[in-house]
């Protein structure tokens, strides 16, 4: 929900021409009240929190939880929004309309299946991809190295305090003291999002530099990606299939372990990933000189069985 609120205001922000391929696609089909929740959730500024849950789950499970949200809750959140940004005439009375309210659920859901449903399972391998990064910085420099490198344009680990540069402009200095914090990669955002909370702080960051490509190319239909089908086609072959399971069972592995888990040689298991990464079975994310291979959705779905077990 919190990556459907970043696409609703990404799509409003035309400087984000990068981003003019998607929109084309999305704009034509936007449901009839999608703009009740875009008059919510502007490019710039504030949204109510009703609307995105800040946690994970299917999305029948969230719209339910938002669904749930008590009127007395939405009224306050939309009254001190109200102090510090316009605010719809109509969204005054939400709290107390149950129709409009049922048109701004069925609006919520239809806009994710138009801005994110057709991308979501590839985008998915873009987060699993940022994430492999990020727990090999883990285990080979601890949470020091994790969060100097989690994203050095926005963020700076000055110990021990996390300062962020928000969307807004304005620097956040983020005091982590002992309760953890979660990071959240995001194909949407244009910079880094804290979210403050006391008992679990959350930032969000654009996706890296070098997973742009696999970000564009995951806002566009797969039939529209060209070489998709020759890519495949050159798959058969049980070592590149080798290549493929090592790299599932071991996300985040380098080329060099990655000769050894599937029995190759570097230059070999270069080459298979090459073919692999084209067709869209895996992810590679560079760290200085050292290339790190993660299997995709897709990846993933192609070495299980139509029953989702995997096959031998």
């Amino acid at each position: 929900m919190a990556e459907l609120q970043l696409a609703i205001r990404m799509l409003q922000d035309r400087e984000a021409a990068w981003l003019d391929g998607w929109r084309r696609r999305v704009m034509p089909r936007l449901p009839q009240h999608a703009r009740m929740v875009l008059s919510l959730v502007p490019a710039v500024g504030w949204a109510p929190t009703f609307l995105g849950p800040g946690k994970a789950g299917t999305l029948p499970e969230l719209v339910e939880e938002v669904r749930a949200t008590p009127p007395d809750v939405m009224n306050n959140e939309l009254a001190a929004m109200a102090e510090l940004q316009s605010v719809p005439t109509w969204a005054r009375h939400l709290g107390d309309d149950e129709t409009l309210r049922g048109q701004l659920w069925e609006a919520l859901e239809q806009l994710y299946e138009q801005l994110l449903g057709p991308y979501w399972q590839r985008l998915t391998g873009c987060f699993a991809a940022d994430r492999a990064v990020r727990t090999q910085h883990l285990l080979t420099g601890g949470v020091e190295r994790l969060l100097t490198l989690a994203n050095p344009l926005w963020m700076r680990w000055n110990p021990p305090v996390l300062e962020v540069r928000m969307a807004n402009g304005l620097d956040h200095d983020l005091y982590l003291q002992g309760q953890g914090i979660v990071l959240v990669p995001s194909a949407f955002a244009s910079r880094s999002i804290v979210d403050d909370d006391e008992s679990q702080p959350q930032v969000t960051y654009p996706l890296p530099g070098d997973l742009s490509l696999d970000r564009l190319t995951a806002l566009v239909p797969e039939q529209e990606v060209p070489g998709s089908t020759a890519a495949l086609a050159a798959l058969l072959g049980n070592t590149r299939a080798a290549v493929l399971n090592a790299i599932a069972e071991h996300p985040g592995c380098t080329t060099t372990e990655l000769a050894g888990l599937s029995g190759t040689t570097p230059p070999g298991a270069s080459q298979h990933a090459t073919v692999l990464r084209e067709a869209g079975l895996i992810h590679t994310t560079r760290y200085r000189n050292t290339a790190h291979h993660t299997a995709t959705t897709l990846g993933i779905a192609l070495l299980n069985g139509p029953d989702g077990t995997r096959q031998n």
